[in-house]
């Protein structure tokens, strides 16, 4: 499977963080596109650039309620010497048979309504009488309650220039300008432009399906009471969401026991609802991890391309990793480590990049920069280790949270951040730049 060479270190083959990442990204390949209704599309990745096929706004319409008048009627007015105006009738949001508006006349217009023919200018309501013939209003009396509103006469007391209060044709985009381009994730605002240029489906690359699911007979699930020796399932529930953060369409499978019977029947079952299973425990080199026994016999492990690979990986936390295809339709598969830190950690540097790559985006990582460090004392890191450190991020300077354990959920609740210490660094002193993985 894999083009790169590990470093030897005794007996055991060591490989890099990036030769192990670069093994992944080149084994997986983005979904095919397929064409989706606009809400089933919501945060897929857009396949083609999308051009305008017509203008937004596509005619002149008022930004206010108000009365569509000629700019010269209303030159110089007051409310000492209003303009007063022959209202012709009411112009709605929707009409289409429009009033035309001639010298000394208005038309009650109403938000989004079509600029009717002869009309240079909008003035708000708040800005005239409203036809009551009482000063300046506040609004609009409800047609229905007074539709004799649309008639009469009204009083202006404020002048307005061309086309003031005017939305113009095509001022928020022209017909034939690009909409959106190729590559981007489609939230709600792009949603929105969509259905508003007449799009009902678009053609995208859908939301990775991830199936997740931990191993070990110690975990319980969330809920349920703990027995002797037993420990809460936290790793599934971790890793599912961290999938759905990453774009996916995430599944949760219950822990499976240590039995690779077990392992093996419920992975196979899973691989129809997948383009990716990630496996969290079982890769060590304990009697009871039974994640290598397993997968190396799942569906078709032995054809060509098949199969899964299991390594060492010279960092801390999550040296025991393991990645390979999977079944008929080679699903890939990510075999991670059990410990909470250690897990998440790995999804983050691995698991995450695979999953926006199936997405088909181009920047398939976290977001990394420099920091100062603030510790109270120099942080110590594995000589040949690339360490990833917990940290809380604040305005270019980063500060450690808890400890190295591998164990510690509480420090990890806390992190927004991993401080990342280089394989030949040995210690970091406070005060020194340190690369920074931006987590939130």
């Amino acid at each position: 499977m894999s083009s790169a060479a590990p470093r030897t270190t005794g007996q055991d083959p060591l490989w890099s963080v990036d030769e192990h990442l670069e093994d992944i990204l080149a084994t997986v390949r983005p979904l095919d596109p397929i064409e989706l209704q606009l809400l089933d599309a919501q945060g897929c990745v857009l396949v083609d650039d999308v051009t305008v096929p017509v203008s937004l706004p596509p005619f002149d319409n008022s930004s206010m309620d108000g009365y569509a008048v000629r700019v010269a009627d209303v030159a110089g007015v007051s409310e000492e010497f209003p303009a007063v105006l022959e209202v012709v009738g009411d112009v709605a949001a929707g009409q289409s048979d429009l009033l035309h508006v001639g010298p000394g006349q208005a038309a009650r217009i109403m938000t989004g309504a079509p600029l009717p023919p002869g009309a240079e200018t909008v003035v708000p309501v708040e800005w005239t009488d409203g036809g009551l013939g009482e000063g300046p209003v506040r609004g609009m009396t409800a047609r229905s309650l007074a539709p004799e509103g649309a008639a009469g006469q009204v009083c202006v007391y404020r002048p307005a220039e061309a086309r003031a209060h005017v939305r113009a044709e095509g001022s928020d985009v022209k017909a034939g300008e690009r909409a959106l381009e190729a590559g981007t994730v489609l939230g709600p605002p792009q949603i929105a432009l969509l259905a508003a240029i007449g799009r009902g489906s678009v053609r995208v690359r859908p939301r990775p399906r991830v199936v997740v699911l931990s191993t070990g007979s110690e975990l319980v699930q969330p809920g349920e009471e703990l027995g002797s020796g037993q420990i809460y399932d936290s790793n599934s529930f971790a890793l599912t969401a961290a999938a759905r953060d990453a774009g996916a369409l995430a599944y949760r499978v219950g822990a499976v026991a240590d039995d690779a019977e077990t392992l093996r029947s419920t992975v196979e079952d899973q691989l129809i609802r997948a383009d990716l299973l990630v496996t969290t425990g079982g890769v060590s080199v304990g009697a009871y991890d039974v994640v290598k026994e397993a997968l190396s016999h799942v569906g078709d492990a032995d054809e060509a391309g098949s199969g899964i690979e299991f390594r060492k990986l010279a960092m801390q936390p999550g040296k025991p990793q393991g990645f390979g295809s999977i079944g008929p339709d080679h699903t890939p598969l990510l075999a991670l480590p059990g410990n909470p830190v250690s897990s998440y950690v790995s999804f983050e540097l691995f698991a995450r990049p695979a999953i926006r790559t199936l997405m088909g985006l181009q920047d398939v990582h976290r977001p990394r920069t420099t920091a100062t460090l603030a510790a109270d004392r120099a942080l110590s890191s594995p000589k040949g280790r690339r360490q990833f450190l917990r940290g809380a991020y604040d305005d270019g300077v980063v500060s450690p949270v808890g400890g190295a354990g591998s164990h510690l959920v509480a420090a990890l609740a806390h992190a927004d951040a991993l401080i990342v210490v280089p394989e030949d660094v040995e210690s970091v002193e406070p005060g020194a730049e340190v690369e920074v993985v931006l987590l939130g």
